[in-house]
């Protein structure tokens, strides 16, 4: 047995390393946009194997996974200290989830989480599960760390095990190990998720984009990307929310949509990634979309494409949730590269990477939203007949 077990466990420490050296490419040819890369970033079977098995034959005699995982996916995304740092959401096999970091020398592939997950601290009234962290460094000094904790609705009907009540949690750290729980936010909206802290202070205080719902999963007759402000992290209170930029009929973003990372600063406004939510005949598809906001007046929406900046294709569609892309984390480099992250299916991590040029000249040239068939096929037009006449020029 003791020869067995030391078999297996070579086998498995040999896939392991394999697995986390294995080098990233990008994928042929793309859209102009962006790039995608050939392998994903995080599964489940990146996480390290003394996470998942008991490790001493007496206990295990089988090398048996004693705490299974799931699934890696929606990571808060950092450049600190040289490294391209990821707050997964790891969730187990008992579906709940759980913070770690994970750290890349070059953010595309070799990412490798830290021996231990993130101890997070608990309100006086406990998390049923915590996920989808932003991280921010602000100016004040903190890395914050915005999460949705969800409790279950004590107003249930019973035997109604799935109801549940989402809120924004917030930590922060100077180190990314020791994290300072704060209180809950408080707004006037009766759930909320994807609340994301803007970089810099305005006017003196803290902005934060929300996303206002009336329900654990619908918005009603919230929805939206909203916006508020607070005085202080130690008591935060939002007094009331301004909507930045709504859900509407029939586009990627009519059930719902919500702020993905902080945005990046830009020479010619904040440069935003969000999620739509739209009702298909399968269910709901989850995109990502793109706009810019003033740089002075957060509320303004100055740019915004028509339709979706990424969607699942091809693997990507099928997972736990299938049909599903969401962004909440990405990084600005020095050197101009925007690495994007993004989990496809509510199963595994993605990157993809773009220039701040690139989406700046996405956002500011590529035609917006008609909202009408007409409209789509007189931009259309449009755009044959000029790449016409420079076809014949030429």
């Amino acid at each position: 047995m003791k020869d067995s077990f030391k078999m297996r466990l070579e086998q498995i420490q040999t896939f392991e390393n394999q697995l986390l050296s294995l080098k990233n490419e990008k994928v042929d040819l793309g859209n102009g946009i962006f790039e995608r890369y050939k392998n994903p970033i995080l599964t489940a079977e990146h996480t390290p194997y003394f996470w998942r098995y008991d490790l001493n034959p007496e206990t295990n005699p089988f090398l048996m996974e004693r705490f299974g995982i799931n699934a890696t996916f929606n990571s808060g995304a950092i450049k600190w200290k040289g490294k391209y740092i990821l707050a997964v959401r790891v969730e187990g096999v008992d579906r709940k989830s759980f913070f770690a970091i994970a750290e890349s020398p070059n953010g595309i592939d070799n990412f490798r989480f830290w021996d231990y997950p993130i101890t997070m601290p608990e309100t006086e009234i406990p998390d049923g599960n915590v996920y989808d962290m932003r991280l921010v460094e602000h100016e004040d000094g903190w890395i914050y760390g915005f999460f949705c904790t969800e409790r279950k609705d004590l107003n249930a009907k019973k035997g109604d095990e799935s109801s549940a009540v989402a809120q924004c949690g917030i930590a922060r750290t100077k180190d990314l190990i020791e994290w300072h729980r704060l209180p809950d936010l408080k707004t006037p909206s009766p759930q909320q998720r994807n609340v994301v802290l803007h970089p810099e202070f305005v006017n003196g205080k803290y902005a934060l984009y929300t996303r206002p719902q009336d329900g654990f999963i619908e918005a009603g007759a919230g929805g939206g990307i909203g916006l508020g402000f607070c005085d202080l992290m130690e008591n935060p209170i939002i007094e009331k929310e301004f909507i930045v930029d709504e859900k509407r009929y029939h586009t990627v973003y009519e059930v719902k949509n919500g702020q993905g990372p902080a945005p990046l600063k830009t020479k010619e406004g904040w440069l935003h990634l969000a999620h739509g939510v739209r009702n298909t005949a399968a269910g709901l598809r989850y995109v990502l979309y793109v706009f810019m906001t003033d740089l002075t007046d957060l509320t303004k929406v100055i740019h915004k494409p028509a339709g979706y900046f990424i969607a699942p294709q091809n693997d990507e569609r099928v997972g736990d949730v299938s049909n599903v892309i969401f962004a909440n984390g990405w990084i600005l480099d020095d050197d101009g590269t925007v690495f994007i992250y993004y989990a496809s299916s509510d199963t595994r991590m993605h990157v993809a990477t773009s220039s701040i040029e690139r989406l700046i000249d996405y956002c500011k040239n590529t035609l917006e939203d008609g909202f009408r068939s007409a409209k789509s096929v007189q931009n259309l037009n449009q755009i044959i007949s000029s790449n016409k006449e420079y076809l014949a020029s030429i």
